[in-house]
């Protein structure tokens, strides 16, 4: 993941193949966003693959991967968890679900008026924000996202959650300008462990 173009496409198109059929195993419309996400996080890494092919920069493709990467699964990650969870577990996830509804509004507002380049970093991809506010929007985006799944209801999810927020410390620790993409391989990766997740469903009461 995330070390070549071709890598990238290949593991995309197989993230999304396995997306798909947890989608089409679905039992309840209301897991549909988290069913979805191994869809969106594979197609995001066939996104990459396009950015490496065109040597990085600030076109296109690389604006529309820094658009999924921040604001839209700041948001995404909380309400699935959210609109997924039983009766009783939405309460707490509603505090998640509004710090990732903010983070996700800055961050689309600094993505629509600020810079946003893909640097080719030998073996990975490095992305540069001109974010203001740094540490305070990546605080606000893993308490949003893997803060939720940390709260989740479901103990698969909570897993998920612990395997994607150690991916982050990992992540940080080994790659600093590379984070966000490294990351982002790495949760695409963990997201598989929804269609176990989607598998279980029949066995979780029907909303």
């Amino acid at each position: 993941m995330c070390w070549s173009a071709t890598a990238d496409l290949v593991a995309g198109a197989a993230i999304c193949a396995l997306g798909a059929a947890g989608v089409t195993r679905l039992r309840r419309a209301c897991d549909l966003p988290l069913a979805a996400l191994p869809l969106l996080l594979g197609a995001h890494q066939i996104i990459e693959s396009v950015v490496w092919r065109s040597g990085g920069g600030s076109g296109p493709a690389t604006v529309a991967w820094a658009v999924i990467a921040l604001p839209l699964l700041a948001v995404w990650v909380p309400f699935g968890v959210l609109l997924a969870a039983p009766p009783r577990a939405r309460r707490r996830l509603l505090l998640p679900a509004a710090i990732g509804t903010a983070t996700a509004a800055a961050l689309a507002y600094f993505l629509a008026t600020r810079p946003v380049t893909a640097d080719i970093r030998g073996h990975t991809v490095g992305y540069l924000f001109d974010l203001p506010y740094a540490p305070l929007l990546v605080t606000g985006y893993l308490l949003g996202t893997v803060g939720s799944l940390l709260l989740a209801d479901d103990p698969l999810l909570r897993l998920l959650g612990a395997l994607v927020g150690a991916g982050a410390v990992i992540c940080a620790l080994l790659w600093r300008l590379e984070f966000v993409s490294t990351w982002c391989a790495f949760a695409a990766v963990a997201a598989l462990m929804l269609l176990g997740w989607v598998g279980r469903t029949p066995r979780r009461q029907a909303a």
